[in-house]
């Protein structure tokens, strides 16, 4: 019997590399330079590095040439498989230069800008009026900016506002255009043409098939186009370009022409030939609708013609505003308005300013006031917060007892309040008597009476009286977490300080009454002047007045100077 005792498992399982020396070299005789004369000679020592050979082969790895093994013959061109000799490296490792990551190339194209409109969202009147009046019903403060976010989660409570931006000129940076058909906003008239003509044809131009002769020759394959399965005819055929540029400008517009051609592909099959053929033998004419003459068209591009001439300008026209309907706004025809109204949805979600503008608006047209709760959040209530002083406001005995209440007891609630100062009274239920049971029959317990249903009371209903005044006279506010407060004390009015005065000495009191009497005399007539100037005012000689009084007075009067001068 064999045992296993011998077996050396650990070295087993381990990699051959790693199993210890073999017993032979099979490569001993091998230098990797067979048939090329080094520079040096290699001897194949542990830890000696192979020269580079001026031809770019030697040693090998990701720059190096020789051979794809250590010891083993060159390759072709003296280089390895990662590059080495005279082959160009890889993009993703080339060595000396920067790293190019060829990724860059497959990245999808950047979006078009978006149309530079302007875009507003208005809530619906008839929402804005159901909401004022639960408010006053209520008398429920609520969030401005809360109630614009409810606003906007669904597109049935709002309506979207398209305008244009004018410039210095007066004209319009971005034109606006609608069709009358079915109110759908353009960005230009090329492309609401082509939605009239391809949604509301029928209203103009009706299509009329006649058989014709079928082309003639032998037709063993056609191109058809491979996103929407139009047969296209023949390559050969004379109106094959034709329909090809005509499929690309209707339905693939966006995509590039050579992409486009790149798509088509011929098909052999005997069915769609002759499906194609068949189409080929009628000639189709559009008949003109709503003209005052019979007038037969031969193609679509002569239809074109006709309703640009004809029905454009009653049908298509450039506006300076556009309003559209919150859900019909979310499915536009025009792909860049979309994108546009997206775009500005997604940026007021978070923070609608706009919308709570207008909403404020409206509410303040129903008669509801604003007012700031920690000078941070609008609030819309029934009427803004009016401190009440009960030292000197005469009120009743309830009213004291309400607003202390709501003072002394924070998060207070209207059915706390109500249960606090007027709580309601417990009914017991008592069970009426039964009669003494009869000899023989079965005995039967009499049902207990039923309590009375919940009612206010009178004390009750006083106080819910009074916290209504309260709360349309704004002393006492209740916000739309059922917690209610009163209104606090408005902070003093700063006071301004008066200037100090500073004292003037006698000189500088001299000088400002001289300058003053200088300036009335300059007015009036100086007789007037010299009567009305007392004596003691006036300090400085007569040589310093004597000039300006002298040509204008007639006769000579007695100056208060020289009424006041002692005799030499």
């Amino acid at each position: 019997m064999s045992t296993v005792s011998d077996l050396d498992l650990e070295n087993l399982f381990q990699p051959a590399w790693a199993q210890g020396k073999s017993e032979a070299n099979r490569f001993e005789k091998f230098t990797g330079n067979e048939g090329v004369k080094p520079e040096r000679s290699f001897s194949g020592k542990p830890g000696e590095r192979r020269a580079p050979r001026r031809d770019g082969g030697g040693g090998g790895g990701f720059g190096g040439g020789g051979g794809g093994r250590p010891g083993g013959p060159p390759r072709s061109g003296g280089g390895s498989k990662f590059g080495g000799g005279d082959r160009k490296p890889s993009a993703g490792f080339s060595r000396g230069g920067d790293r190019r990551d060829d990724r860059r190339d497959q990245r999808p194209p950047a979006p078009a800008p978006l149309p530079d409109l302007l875009v507003s969202f208005v809530p619906d009147e008839k929402g804005v009026e159901q909401l004022a009046r639960q408010i006053r019903v209520t008398g429920r403060a609520y969030p401005l900016f809360q109630i614009a976010q409810l606003i906007l989660q669904k597109p049935e409570r709002y309506s979207v506002t398209l305008g244009v931006k004018k410039k210095s000129d007066g004209t319009a940076v971005q034109p606006l255009i609608v069709c009358a058909l079915d109110d759908s906003p353009w960005l230009n008239e090329d492309d609401a043409v082509a939605h009239v003509l391809k949604h509301h044809f029928g209203t103009f131009y009706q299509a009329e098939r006649t058989a014709t002769e079928p082309p003639k020759g032998v037709y063993t394959f056609v191109a058809q186009c491979g996103v929407s399965g139009v047969i296209l005819g023949p390559p050969n055929h004379h109106d094959y370009q034709n329909q090809l540029r005509k499929l690309h400008t209707e339905r693939f517009s966006r995509m590039p022409f050579d992409m486009f051609k790149e798509r088509v592909k011929i098909v052999k099959d005997e069915a769609v030939v002759k499906k194609w053929v068949e189409d080929q033998s009628f000639k189709t004419e559009y008949v003109c609708l709503n003209v005052a003459e019979p007038l037969k068209l031969p193609n679509l591009e002569e239809v074109e013609k006709h309703f640009r001439a004809t029905h454009k300008d009653s049908i298509i026209k450039a506006v300076d505003t556009h309003k559209v309907e919150g859900v019909p706004s979310r499915t536009l025809k025009c792909g860049d308005l979309q994108r546009l109204i997206r775009s500005e949805w997604e940026g007021q979600k978070h923070f609608p300013l706009v919308l709570a503008t207008k909403l404020s608006q409206q509410f303040a047209n129903h008669g509801l006031q604003f007012f700031k709760v920690n000078k941070t959040i609008t609030h819309v209530a029934v009427a803004r917060p009016q401190f009440l002083d009960l030292d000197s406001t005469p009120v009743s005995d309830n009213i004291k007892r309400i607003v202390e209440f709501i003072n002394t007891n924070a998060k207070c609630t209207r059915r706390k309040l109500v249960e606090a100062l007027a709580p309601s009274p417990t009914v017991i239920a008592i069970k009426p008597p039964t009669a003494e049971p009869v000899e023989g029959a079965a005995a039967t317990e009499a049902p207990a009476a039923t309590a009375p249903a919940d009612t206010t009371t009178p004390e009750q209903t006083a106080i819910i009286v009074d916290l209504h005044w309260l709360i349309h006279q704004g002393h006492v506010l209740e916000f739309a977490d059922a917690r209610m407060e009163t209104a606090k004390r408005p902070a003093p009015k700063p006071v301004k300080q008066p200037k100090p005065t500073v004292e003037k000495t006698p000189t500088e009191e001299t000088e400002n009454t001289l300058t003053e009497v200088t300036a009335e005399v300059a007015a009036p007539p100086v007789a007037a002047v010299v009567a009305e100037t007392p004596a003691p005012v006036v300090e400085t000689p007569v040589a310093e007045v004597a000039p300006v009084v002298e040509p204008v007075v007639a006769a000579p009067t007695e100056t208060p100077a020289e009424a006041g001068t002692p005799p030499a």
